[in-house]
């Protein structure tokens, strides 16, 4: 029997914070960055993302200028503290069983997010996630991260070609599934969520809560 697929978005959907901001405030408590010119860029980029009007490719430029220079152990070690101030407290349990739920029923799950990879691979294993499609970033000969993106972002429509590109990976389809969750927060995963068979306005920002109204797509709140 085919398996199901769910899909979900990371940041207000499975997290009541978003890990990519949070990331920038904590590199701040590392004292990486002066704190009063790289706050008001980082929130800059974040009123972009919730207005639509992001440009993801600058914006991965100034948010790995801080640290891709940075040795490997001392981001590890950084990493680590992140996931422990910031992520884990963060981690409802609604949320980590609605994941649990989703794998318990065999369903194939992914994590689909326009965070970039070196942030949210550790949240992905934490929620018990084997694939994540996140931005990928691009590396020089030297395996330094350039600042630049590889590939096609994981954001907007990329998302549904980042999907489609890793089904394709296993022979697969968005037809190949009898169901298709996808859970997100955000007006900008509609071209994802329009994929769904099963779309999910999950702790929605009022822009997809009037489109979940509007087409029945049922809403849920992980978080109060």
């Amino acid at each position: 029997m085919t398996k199901n697929l769910c899909l979900f978005d990371l940041d207000h959907t499975l997290l009541p914070i978003d890990s990519d901001h949070t990331w920038g405030e904590f590199m701040i408590r590392q004292g990486w960055v002066d704190v009063d010119s790289f706050r008001a860029g980082n929130n800059a980029f974040y009123a972009k993302y919730q207005a639509g009007t992001l440009d993801i490719h600058e914006y991965i430029e100034f948010t790995t200028r801080p640290w891709r220079d940075r040795p490997a152990a001392e981001l590890a070690a950084a990493h680590d503290r992140f996931m422990s101030e910031d992520i884990l407290p963060a981690m409802r349990p609604a949320a980590v069983d609605l994941v649990r739920h989703h794998r318990a029923q065999g369903d194939l799950v992914a994590l689909v997010t326009a965070t970039n990879e070196f942030v949210t691979a550790p949240i992905a294993r934490a929620f018990g996630v084997d694939h994540l499609l996140a931005v990928r970033l691009e590396r020089d000969g030297a395996g330094q991260v350039t600042g630049r993106i590889d590939g096609t972002p994981s954001f907007r429509e990329g998302k549904v070609a980042r999907t489609a590109e890793w089904l394709a990976e296993m022979g697969l389809s968005f037809t190949s599934f009898g169901r298709i969750h996808m859970y997100s927060d955000s007006a900008n995963d509609l071209p994802l969520m329009e994929q769904a068979t099963h779309p999910v306005a999950t702790n929605p920002a009022p822009s997809l809560e009037t489109i979940a109204r509007e087409r029945g797509w049922r809403i849920l709140q992980l978080f109060t």
